[in-house]
């Protein structure tokens, strides 16, 4: 027997492949089958003596409807050396591919772990933004804003909002990943664990030996799990294994207070689940300013979440009823109990078993991959990008830092990332957004700063809303009137933060903001009322007047 793997093209859901491996399954010679429209891939188990991989091949072209687009794994045996070897397969080491693609470079993308496309579209941005926005649905079919609305409920099928989350994540890994490469003519997808024997070969799965002129590491990070007595032990979720969660739990401990856990916790209640959050530190989002976490806090609460901070965790474990974790705050035990327990206290870069220590290759404290201001590592030809070096770890940073890293490396550029403006959102209700620095930041770079903070009470659009939960802050530079920084906590505040991100890197000022016309009964006027609140009373002006 022999077994063949193929890129198949044309899928556009679970039913197509599902189709092909039914159709498939009919031919004579054909042993076993496993076509996934997730990976866009068909492997094919035949007998040679029946049916050979080229007969295979031409059922599904002229049969099937679909096209096979290059075999799995062949072309990299038939070529072991490559101008450009990735290691990984998410937004870092695609962004990495097309811009080698571009410039002509014959190169090999091996990925282990999650499916092609990495975090974001597998168990990250994508199926949390979809899980968020039904949960919203779901809240609003239940509370109004205005008097004389009475809004009725909903009635939720978790199963079924879980398989459409499935499907778009199929849908969209097939569509902005596989696809996109699939016409590469100088790209070899292998599916495989990496490991360097030398600065300039790999070795992968432990059995065949690639070399390449130069490297990129983009093996993104995964859930670091604390260190918390019998937990090892228990069936916790990440992230990865809940979102596949077909079931849906009636109560949920959430370890962890940081963006992905509260994210997670304020979907999951609003969908039903009873949600305990329990946060080592003082502060959820603690690397924040208070006053963020504080203003969060209470909106979550006043939604019923319960949430608890300062905890000092003793000792987790699983009985035939579920969950239980045994803490303590300010001395006194406390304990909770749920049927599932989901770890969301952080990430860890993958940099674990590359044989980075073999080569010698620098990572820092904390296991990240060592790289300067222009992505190289401390060997010439590897260069990294993405969550596994110490940079933003978002996935728009990843892609820019995937481009970069090849443009550096291959176009003699020395291009370096400027992260001073960079825009960021955390997606709950309200959300949270920033660019720029906070007043911490400026007072540690000896910067002369003064900030505005105006209410979303005080501004028009909120008034009509009902809505008024949050406010924007805005931070300047009282030498030159640039502003800095801003925190922006508001329903759909993320939908602001570009245009100050914009600000910043342009060095648009206080006093522009403050003059420019943005219409009325939008949220993004409140940027202006925040502009103008530096150097006049807002309450003593009419609804649009400066």
């Amino acid at each position: 027997m022999r077994t063949v793997k193929f890129k198949i093209s044309g899928m556009t859901c679970g039913n197509c492949a599902s189709r092909i491996g039914k159709h498939l399954s009919s031919k004579d010679g054909i042993r076993n089958n496993k076509v996934s429209y997730a990976s866009g891939e068909g492997e094919f188990t035949f007998d040679p003596d029946i049916i050979s991989k080229e007969e295979i091949k031409n059922i599904i072209d002229r049969e099937t409807h679909y096209n096979v687009v290059g075999e799995i794994g062949n072309e990299a045996r038939a070529n072991t050396h490559f101008d450009l070897i990735i290691i990984g397969g998410g937004s870092a080491a695609f962004s990495a591919a097309i811009k080698a693609e571009g410039l002509g470079l014959s190169t090999l993308m091996v990925n282990a772990g999650l499916d092609f496309g990495g975090t974001c579209v597998n168990v990250g941005c994508v199926p949390s933004k979809n899980l968020i926005r039904a949960a919203e649905t779901a809240y609003h079919s239940k509370h109004s804003n205005f008097p004389g609305l009475k809004p009725k409920g909903v009635d939720i099928d978790f199963q079924s909002v879980i398989k459409g989350k499935k499907e778009l994540v199929s849908s969209l890994q097939q569509k902005k990943y596989i696809e996109v490469v699939s016409d590469f003519d100088n790209l070899v997808l292998l599916k495989g664990f990496a490991q360097f024997v030398d600065n300039k070969t790999i070795i992968i799965d432990g059995t065949d030996k690639y070399t390449a002129l130069k490297f990129i590491i983009a093996t993104g990070s995964t859930t670091k799990v604390p260190e918390i007595a019998g937990l090892a032990n228990i069936d916790y979720l990440t992230s990865e294994s809940l979102f596949d969660m077909e079931e849906q739990p009636e109560s949920l401990i959430v370890l962890g207070g940081g963006y992905i856990a509260l994210e997670i916790a304020q979907a999951y209640h609003r969908l039903g689940t009873k949600i305990v959050l329990l946060q080592r530190s003082k502060n959820v989002l603690s690397r924040l300013n208070p006053e963020i976490s504080e203003e969060l806090l209470k909106h979550l609460r006043n939604e019923g979440m319960e949430i608890h901070t300062g905890i000092d965790f003793e000792e987790a474990s699983e009985n035939e009823s579920g969950i239980i974790v045994k803490t303590r705050k300010s001395g006194k035990p406390l304990l909770f109990e749920a049927d599932k327990i989901l770890v969301s206290t952080g990430t860890k870069p993958n940099t674990y078993n590359l044989g980075l220590e073999k080569i010698g290759l620098e990572t820092e404290k904390s296991n990240h991959v060592k790289v300067d201001d222009h992505l190289q590592t401390s060997h010439s030809n590897i260069y990294a990008a993405g969550d596994c070096i110490n940079t933003p770890a978002y996935v728009y940073t990843a892609a820019r830092e995937g481009r970069i890293a090849v443009e550096n490396a291959f176009s003699g550029t020395d291009f370096k990332i400027d992260y001073s403006s960079l825009p960021w959102v955390v997606f709950t209700d309200p959300q949270i957004a920033g660019t720029g620095i906070d007043e911490a930041e400026a007072i540690k770079m000896n910067i002369p700063f003064e900030a505005s903070r105006i209410e979303l009470k005080d501004i028009p659009r909120a008034i009509v809303a009902n809505d008024t939960r949050g406010f924007i802050k805005l931070i300047r530079n009282k030498e030159t009137d640039m502003l800095i920084g801003a925190r922006i906590v508001a329903p759909e505040g993320g939908e602001l933060i570009q245009q100050l991100s914009m600000a910043i890197k342009y060095g648009i000022g206080i006093k522009e903001l403050s003059e420019d016309m943005f219409p009325y009964l939008t949220l993004s006027e409140g940027i202006k009322l925040a502009a103008i609140t530096f150097g006049k009373d807002i309450s003593k002006l009419s609804c649009c007047a400066t």
